[in-house]
């Protein structure tokens, strides 16, 4: 049933009325055009970005590709993330081709076995945050633009051949991001009754339901969940098939205490890939942070000197692998080493790794939150313009003649170390609770903690030195 395989009876299941019985917004979710409704609003948001990124001015401040990628859509999804989950994904409209290729009766093959896990999902994210930097994709409504086109193309071809839903599953960079932000979400996939889906034969949750003439009525969960087993909210789109498929009307979407999923034994399986790709998460955020900031600089021209490379992309991709692959991999062994021998324990470097490395998520997305939300805070008025500039450009004029050019920050400047400092504690703050609580469960003493402890405490003063150095303000003419 995916990744997260049997249900684990350690697992503190939730038990809350649902988002799908509020009124309003809970029938609209289960409107079976819910999810398409969403899909198609932000399609036209996307035939914007490709019509602007590739006709328009390759300026990034003055184009709305740049602006709303870069800029707008990162802080929307943090934002969503952290108040609600998965919003993006559930109206994601590259998932499209999936139900084109549902509607044309077209059922392939399963994804490979020796694919079903995480290390795609892993190297993809990596080769996705590399060239953001090295090809200056912020910069860029052109290549922007062939972002979006390249997803297309790939989202299709993926979800056109295989019978599940392996794009969104184990390929896309942004799905694998959003799954994991979504870990701290106040909401999760959940069913009311445990007992009506064990009496449930037709598990249309998963299977979807068949017409009679061999159409699809209904589709079921695209990344293969089981709602009563689901611990987690890895993999999970939030696109809510599951729930509008069950005939029992069993499947909700249900409200959890703060970090709850974090803080559970057990509630994601402990393998490599997937810790792996956590402490990706973690150590990008404070390598894309450090890629905006002008000691980059220095240390590019540092390597050149040190091992005679020449070439700028190549250095950027040994910064950026020793950054995100080779320290996070030492150090994690190494912390996991020194806990489990002041824990006294024989067991393996990948169980002790991998139950630890939930305390991981608070201070990665706080430190992904901080960052993206200084770049929205900084620039998401700069839309305004940047749509009064495609509208003059096309003889129509929007709230005046000349775009407000002078428009950006949403917040004071002189707020926003402030805050960033105050997301970073907050952030720091999540990850020792869950860290005392992932103790509490396995018995370990303070000792065994330590390590851990320290390592947070690293990962919150780097984040805390690199938002004092002065960062670009990407997509906007300022610089802070």
């Amino acid at each position: 049933m995916g990744i997260l395989g049997k249900s684990n009876t350690l697992y503190e299941p939730i038990h809350h009325s649902g988002v799908l019985s509020w009124p309003g917004i809970g029938r609209f979710l289960r409107w079976r055009h819910g999810r398409l409704a969403g899909q198609l609003l932000l399609l036209l948001v996307v035939l914007l970005i490709l019509y602007d990124g590739f006709t328009g001015p390759q300026i990034a401040s003055e184009n709305t590709a740049t602006n709303i990628v870069w800029l707008q859509f990162r802080g929307f999804v943090m934002l969503a993330l952290l108040f609600a989950g998965n919003l993006f994904c559930m109206n994601c409209p590259f998932a499209l081709p999936r139900s084109l290729a549902r509607r044309w009766s077209i059922i392939g093959p399963r994804w490979p076995r020796f694919l079903r896990n995480k290390w795609l999902a892993f190297g993809v994210l990596f080769i996705y945050l590399y060239l953001y930097e090295w090809l200056d994709l912020w910069a860029s409504p052109w290549l922007t633009a062939w972002i979006v086109v390249f997803y297309f193309l790939l989202a299709f071809s993926l979800e056109f051949i295989f019978s599940e839903s392996p794009f969104c599953k184990y390929v896309c960079p942004l799905g694998s991001f959003n799954y994991i932000g979504s870990t701290v979400s106040p909401l999760q996939v959940s069913v009311a009754s445990q007992n009506v889906c064990r009496e449930c034969v037709g598990k249309e949750c998963v299977n979807g339901e068949w017409k009679e003439s061999g159409k699809w009525q209904m589709l079921g969960c695209g990344t293969e969940l089981f709602p009563p087993q689901l611990s987690s909210n890895l993999d999970c789109t939030f696109c809510l098939d599951c729930a509008r498929a069950c005939p029992y009307d069993n499947v909700s979407l249900a409200s959890r205490p703060i970090l709850h999923e974090l803080r559970q034994p057990k509630a994601w399986p402990y393998r490599w890939d997937l810790s792996l790709l956590i402490w990706l998460f973690t150590s990008a955020a404070l390598s894309n942070a450090f890629g905006m900031t002008p000691p980059i600089y220095a240390t590019v021209a540092w390597l050149g000197q040190i091992v005679r490379v020449d070439s700028e992309a190549l250095a950027l991709l040994l910064i950026f692998a020793f950054l995100n692959i080779f320290l996070p991999l030492v150090v994690g062994l190494a912390v996991s080493w020194t806990s489990r021998t002041m824990a006294k324990k024989k067991e393996p470097l990948r169980v002790s790794l991998s139950k630890h490395t939930p305390a991981l998520v608070p201070i990665g997305f706080a430190v992904w939150l901080a960052h993206y939300g200084f770049h929205f805070a900084t620039g998401a008025l700069s839309i305004i313009p940047a749509l009064q500039n495609f509208f003059i450009d096309h003889g129509i004029l929007l709230f005046g003649r000349a775009p407000f050019w002078t428009l950006s920050n949403i917040v004071p400047f002189s707020w926003l170390l402030p805050l960033q400092v105050l997301i970073i504690v907050l952030g720091f703050a999540g990850s020792y609770f869950v860290l005392a609580e992932i103790g509490r469960h396995e018995g370990e003493p303070l000792s065994a903690q330590l390590p851990w402890l320290i390592l947070l405490l690293g990962l919150a003063v780097i984040a805390l030195y690199l938002f004092t150095l002065p960062m670009e303000m990407r997509g906007t003419g300022f610089m802070h």
